[in-house]
Order: structure tokens, then C-alpha cells, then sequence
């Protein structure tokens, strides 16, 4: 190749009108199809919850002839939603930012190889979470700690998963080297370090799973049937499945309380969704890398010079 072939730019073609359009279309296509899938079912349940009783058995499927708020009310009361809420907040709060915090501090090391095998511990810890809970296992060593039935004992059951663990491990991947060693010659402590350094730097991945742990947790109903018997300590989803039986056939009444049920999740979604976009992509880019033969030797070990 001569000087001059290497010194002419390389010129690219923009995309003409009809391959614009082409784009145009498929983005339409796949947007309607979400919007079929997703958007229309929410919309028809949340019209139904506008119907009084008698307008629902007359128009099951059409507009509300007479809207009326009174299904949420009567849902708010009937449910207990308001007790319910804050039982639901403190299942989804407490768990989640201690999941958080412990998945931190459990990734960091791993993440840069100062554990012996970190391979071997990294690819345990991924295997792991694609097994099944045992429930029936976990009811019996509740009742022999004294853990049913009881505020605290949930929250010990369900404060140690793993959720994230695998994205933190390739985010943290992407922080240099050297804010350890910056940190080290401060004199900063590996907690203080983990808190006022790790931490902030992680904004976005923390943010995406504690989105979906806080959902998760909200969601959750097969455990507090199990676990909680007290009706004092039951879930918002614990007391919107009490609705069917007495009010099974008032369905106006259920979709008013499912939507009660959903809105705390809606707006968490409304508020943290760039965080969510923005974890995701990046734990993603590094989170199928293993630990590197560099990342494995440990602090202090020298960089490679595989490059030069």
C-alpha cells in the first residue's frame, strides 16, 4: 500500500432515504408489537377499575359508561393497603440494600483476584444462582430458628440472595487498578474505601438490581404464604390474594387493587429508569469476562507487558 492510499480518508456513505425509512418501519413494527403485547392488556385492566359492577357485567370489554373511583377506595379499605404498604416497603427496603451492600463488598475481591482460585470462587457463585430455592427446607429451618412468623425472621430469609453479584463483578472490572493503590498510599481503610470510592462509582448498576430486587421482593407471594400467617404482617400482595374469595367475581374491585398494588413499582421504573439502561449496558460489557491472569495475582502484582 503506498503512502498516498494510506493518507486518503476513509469516506463513508450516509444511509440514503429509502434505507431510512426501511429503519423507520421496522422500529414501528417492533413498537406496536410492544405496545400489543404489553400496553394493551394494562389498559384494559385499568378501564375495568373505572366500571362500576353492574356497568362491568353489562360492557365487559368496552369504555366505562359511568367513571367512578369508588373501587379504589373500596380496594384501599377492604385490602388494608395502607398497613399492607409499609409491611411491603420495609420486605423490599431493608433486604435489598443489605443484598446490595454484602454483593459490593463479596464482587470487589473477586472482581480483582485477591482471593486464591478467584476463577473457581466466580464461577461457584454464578452456578449457584441458577439453583431452585428449596421452600420446604427453608420453612423447617425457620420454624428450628425461631424465624417464622415474624418481621425479623423474614427479613433474615430473605436478605442474603445474590441478585446482581454477576453484573457487579464485571462492573467493577471496569474501575482502574489504580484508585486501589491511590487508596492504599492515602491511607484509606477498605471500608471507608468500598463506601466513598467503590460505591459511588457503581451508581448505575446498584440502581438497576435494586430495581429489580425491590420488585422481586414486592412481587413476592409464595413466601409470605408460607412464611407469615399474622395477617398484621402481611404484604400488599398477601392481602390483594385475600380478594379472591370473598370478592372473586368483582372484578372491577381486583383491578382496582392491582393497579394499587403496582403503582410504588410504575414510579420506581419512571424514576430510575435511565440508571437502569445505563447498569445494565455496562455490567453486560464486561460481565462475561473471567478474571484475567493480571486481575488473579493479587494486589501488588506488576502489570503485563504483553503490549510493548
Amino acid at each position: 500500500m503506498t503512502d498516498r492510499a494510506r493518507a486518503e480518508p476513509v469516506v463513508r456513505r450516509r444511509p440514503t432515504v429509502a434505507q431510512r425509512l426501511r429503519g423507520l418501519r421496522t422500529n414501528v413494527v417492533c413498537l406496536l408489537i410492544s405496545v400489543v403485547l404489553f400496553a394493551l392488556p394494562l389498559l384494559y385492566l385499568l378501564l375495568q377499575a373505572f366500571k362500576s359492577y353492574p356497568d362491568f357485567l353489562q360492557h365487559p370489554t368496552g369504555l366505562p359508561h359511568g367513571w367512578t373511583f369508588q373501587n379504589f377506595t373500596d380496594a384501599w379499605q377492604q385490602g388494608n393497603f395502607g398497613h399492607e404498604m409499609i409491611n411491603s416497603l420495609v420486605y423490599a427496603i431493608i433486604p435489598d440494600a443489605i443484598t446490595l451492600v454484602l454483593g459490593v463488598f463479596l464482587a470487589f475481591p473477586i472482581s480483582r483476584g485477591y482471593f486464591k482460585h478467584s476463577n473457581a470462587l466466580y464461577t461457584f457463585f454464578i452456578f449457584s444462582g441458577f439453583l431452585p430455592g428449596g421452600l420446604i427446607p427453608l420453612f423447617i429451618e425457620a420454624r428450628s430458628l425461631h424465624l417464622y412468623d415474624s418481621m425479623p425472621g423474614y427479613l433474615v430469609l430473605t436478605s442474603l440472595s445474590g441478585a446482581g453479584f454477576f453484573f457487579f463483578v464485571g462492573y467493577i472490572k471496569g474501575i482502574p487498578r489504580e484508585i486501589d493503590e491511590a487508596a492504599v498510599l492515602d491511607g484509606c481503610g477498605y471500608i471507608r474505601f468500598i463506601f466513598t470510592i467503590i460505591i459511588p462509582q457503581m451508581k448505575p448498576a446498584l440502581a438497576t438490581f435494586g430495581i429489580f430486587g425491590f420488585v422481586y421482593s414486592w412481587n413476592n407471594l409464595i413466601l409470605p404464604l408460607v412464611m407469615l400467617t399474622n395477617d398484621a404482617l402481611w404484604p400488599v400482595t398477601r392481602g390483594l390474594y385475600s380478594f379472591f374469595g370473598e370478592h372473586t367475581s368483582n372484578w372491577p374491585l381486583v383491578a382496582a387493587g392491582t393497579f394499587i398494588v403496582a403503582a410504588p413499582i410504575l414510579l420506581l421504573f419512571i424514576l430510575l429508569q435511565r440508571y437502569l439502561v445505563q447498569g445494565v449496558a455496562g455490567g453486560a460489557s464486561f460481565g462475561t469476562q473471567g478474571i484475567g491472569p493480571q486481575d488473579a495475582a493479587g494486589p501488588g502484582a506488576e502489570p503485563s507487558r504483553a503490549g510493548e
